[in-house]
Order: C-alpha cells, then structure tokens, then sequence
C-alpha cells in the first residue's frame, strides 16, 4: 500500500533541509502536493495527515474531486493549460490559478469570478528556458502582460510560475530560477506591487528552487506515486 503519510514526511523534511541550508525560516515555503489523476481517497489519507494544499491540472477531474471532498480549510490550486471553454470553471471552483499565460485567460477569470467569491490568486506562466514546446510567455513579454492583468477586478496577481527545462545540475537549475525570481523583483519596482509567490521546483530540483526563492513547490509522484494517465 502506498506510504502517502510517510511520503509527506520525507518532502518535508527535504524542504526543510533546503530552507535551512538557504538561510531561510522553517515556514517560508508552501507544498503544492500535485494531486492530478490520483483519486479523492489518496488527497483525503493526505488531509487527513495534515496537508492543505493540492494541485489539479485537469478540469472535470479536478472539479469533480473538490466537490466530492469539500472545501473547508484546502486550498485548490490549478496548475495545468487552460482552455476558454474551461475558464468558467476554473474561476468558480478554484484559490489559485498558476498557469496564465496570456490576457484573454486573465480577462475570462476576471469575468467569471463569482462576485461573493474572494479574489482569484494568479500567477503568471513564464516559459523562462524558452523551450518551444512548453507553455508561458517569454520573458521580454512578461511586463506588459503583467501591468494588464494587475488593472483586472476579482483576481489578484500574486506572482510568477515556470517549469524551467530539465538538468541534472544544481547550477544551472538555480540559474533558470533566477530569471524568474529577478523578474518578479523588477516588475514589482515598475509597476510599484507587491507580488510575494514564486511558484517552482519539483521533485527533482526543488533544492535549486528554494535556494533561489521559491515560495511554493509544487510535489506530485514523491507524494503520490506515479501519475494514471
């Protein structure tokens, strides 16, 4: 049987190790346990071991889980592409959202937040390796986008996110990390806000992540075991 309360021990006590080594407190980053296409009974065994926050990338899947397991004090994060004929739901059901990457989507989650509903938490998607087969907008584009979406009501921009192209080493992960991290300190001195989340680092550079700023990340298969695609 698959060890999830043992799992989450061992990411954080990785994350913990990190914050330590980066001269960082015990509380200044958030675990995103990736939950996506793993069913309702492994998130509860997971709440139930007190964790508060997952990450869903598939809409129906997503929407159908936090319905059947509530909302109380979990926060439900969208992570994955985003689909117009999508956003209605995303904007109703979700806490945050990390993966805008144009205006339209903004403009639509904007549009489609419920009105007695707080704000709606964005963060932006930078495709910060430039990779063509990855989602996020280019970095060179990222101010303008942001100084639009910082003028939207009913969703509030509070930072960045990027999956940055894969490497075995330390140094050049912390180096695709800084590009993320650099932008977010430059833009909230042009535009004069206060963006405080760095949404990066996964299993396999989560360390590199950290070192560098992350404030959330963003853990799937080392809780969970392997994805059911």
């Amino acid at each position: 049987m698959l060890d999830i309360v043992g799992n989450l021990e061992s990411v954080k006590k990785r994350i913990q190790l990190a914050q330590a080594q980066s001269g960082r407190s015990t509380d200044s980053v958030i675990l995103l346990a990736v939950s996506k296409t793993k069913p309702a009974e492994d998130i509860i065994r997971a709440i139930e071991a007190g964790q508060r926050c997952f990450g869903e990338s598939y809409v129906q899947e997503a929407v159908d889980k936090i319905r059947q397991i509530g909302r109380g004090d979990i926060e439900w994060h969208f992570i994955g592409p985003i689909q117009s004929n999508k956003s209605r739901l995303i904007a109703e059901n979700f806490n945050w959202v990390h993966s805008v990457d144009r205006l339209k989507i903004a403009q639509r989650l904007s549009d489609q937040r419920l009105e007695d509903q707080p704000p709606l938490n964005i963060c932006l998607q930078v495709n910060v390796s430039d990779e063509e087969s990855k989602s996020g907008i280019s970095l060179d584009e990222l101010p303008a986008l942001a100084e639009a979406v910082i003028k939207l009501p009913r969703i509030k921009l509070r930072g960045l996110m990027a999956i940055p192209a894969k490497s075995s080493y330390q140094d050049e992960q912390r180096s695709e990390f800084r590009k993320l991290s650099e932008s977010l300190t430059q833009i909230n001195h042009q535009f004069s806000i206060e963006m405080d989340t760095l949404s990066m680092g996964m299993s396999n550079d989560l360390d590199a992540a950290i070192a560098e700023g992350a404030t959330i990340v963003r853990i799937g298969s080392d809780i969970f075991g392997s994805r059911n695609y």
